[in-house]
């Protein structure tokens, strides 16, 4: 059976969505259009361009995650080089190794550009500070007059999890000048609202997984001082678009995997824990599409 599938973001806790993939192959779904964001656009995009989940798992296997990670100087490794860099380079990291390598993996299944995808295949959320606007790739390229037929998915991808002072952010040459890119989980964490709008007949079911716990389920965030603030504030800021969407009725369509003990940068993550991750996300999707109508 055919559905359309949305991913959220979620850093390297994204490794539970592998394991969901899993789990609703065997029940024999199949994703015709696939959205996402930071991570679940990394997930999607794999999914788009023919990987299964046991592609997916033995690609995580083969890799030490920190080798997405650009190689650092070794004065990068002082505490005040490293803010340096961060306030003049906006990031931590390039973001050119994680680009290099999605563009690997996905040349491997002849995708370089969105030409290379079914028309609606893919879209992925990303942020432009520039202008102050979310932006649904490849579809908003045209208002930057960039030709999204030619546009590197590999690309987009990268723009979607450029998080936030850890990767740098991409700039993209437009029509109107350079506008700053980074990861889409600032405005839109996880855009079922693409597929799933109200007062709208589906074209077909739609399913989505959210690394986080249901809405009437998540703890409030507890503030103490400023460090507690700015994360309660960063959180907020994530989330408060699409949990306004997230009616009760939408919720009957979403997996949710709480995933709190991974931090969304834990890049040194041990074969174990990322073992510990996918089954995970297996477990809760079994559990959910045993009950799913499919609403």
């Amino acid at each position: 059976m055919n559905i359309d599938g949305v991913f959220s973001g979620g850093g390297i806790r994204g490794l539970a969505m592998i394991g969901a993939c899993k789990a609703i192959e065997e029940n024999g779904f199949r994703f015709k259009r696939l959205a996402g964001t930071s991570a679940g656009a990394i997930i999607a995009g794999f999914i788009a361009a023919g990987y299964k989940s046991d592609d997916l798992l033995k690609i995580m296997d083969e890799i030490e995650l920190t080798q997405l990670l650009d190689k650092k100087t070794p004065l990068s490794s002082i505490p005040f080089v490293r803010w340096i860099k961060v306030y003049w380079k906006l990031g931590l990291y390039k973001g050119d190794t994680l680009e290099a390598w999605l563009e690997e993996k996905l040349r491997v299944r002849g995708i370089y550009t969105f030409a290379d995808l079914a028309p609606g295949a893919l879209r992925v959320i990303a942020s432009d500070l520039s202008n102050g606007r979310l932006m649904v790739l490849p579809d908003d390229l045209d208002k930057y007059g960039v030709p999204k037929e030619t546009f590197p998915v590999a690309r987009a991808i990268r723009m979607s999890a450029s998080l936030p002072y850890f990767f740098e952010p991409v700039r993209l040459k437009s029509l109107d000048g350079l506008s700053v890119i980074v990861d889409g989980g600032v405005l839109s964490n996880f855009p079922m609202w693409l597929f799933d709008k109200e007062n709208t007949k589906k074209v077909r079911p739609v399913l989505g997984i959210k690394l986080s716990p249901n809405m009437q389920e998540r703890p409030k965030n507890v503030i103490h001082n400023a460090v507690n603030m700015y994360e309660a504030l960063f959180q907020t800021m994530k989330d408060a678009h699409d949990s306004r969407y997230i009616s009760r009725k939408h919720a009957n369509n979403i997996i949710f995997i709480p995933t709190e003990g991974v931090l969304t940068t834990e890049f040194e993550l041990t074969d174990l824990k990322k073992s510990e991750l996918a089954e995970y996300g297996y477990v809760k999707a079994r559990e959910f599409l045993q009950s799913w109508s499919f609403g």
